[in-house]
């Protein structure tokens, strides 16, 4: 009898739809917007951290200090077995998108950045027009708990 491994499930932030409305209400519920490459990757137990490359375009500053983007780590909290497939390739810019929390920068969905993908595109041209809720359940829920 063979038994299989059973395969490890997307994490939340690799868990992302790739159309153009998804993609703008999770940039409502954001805290930051960022073009970005990426350095290396670093596992620590069930969480990865993204270290970016220098040059960055921010794309939605938010609450993020200067300090905050000159030396920018990424962390994705219990992503360690998460099969993310954006990662399997670190070539190429990503676009971030993410939250501050107590000094560290999470990352709540990444896209992999691809000059002909239409969806990123909109998503991106019109991220500012878009008419963001005044209370996104993602905020919503995480104001109810402070």
């Amino acid at each position: 009898m063979h038994v299989s491994n059973p395969v490890p499930r997307l994490c939340p932030q690799c868990e992302v739809e790739h159309k153009a409305d998804g993609m703008m209400e999770q940039m409502c519920s954001s805290d930051f917007v960022v073009k970005l490459r990426i350095k290396e990757v670093v596992q620590e137990g069930a969480e990865r951290r993204l270290v970016a490359a220098p040059k960055k375009k921010v794309l939605k500053l938010g609450p993020l200090q200067r300090k905050d983007t000159r030396r920018m780590v990424l962390h994705m909290r219990n992503a360690g077995a998460c099969p993310c497939p954006q990662l399997d390739h670190l070539g190429g810019s990503f676009l971030v998108l993410g939250r501050k929390a107590g000094g560290r920068l999470l990352l709540l969905a990444i896209y992999r950045w691809q000059k002909r993908d239409p969806e990123v595109k909109f998503a991106v041209k019109f991220m500012f027009s878009y008419p963001c809720p005044l209370y996104h359940p993602l905020l919503l829920h995480s104001a109810q708990h402070r």
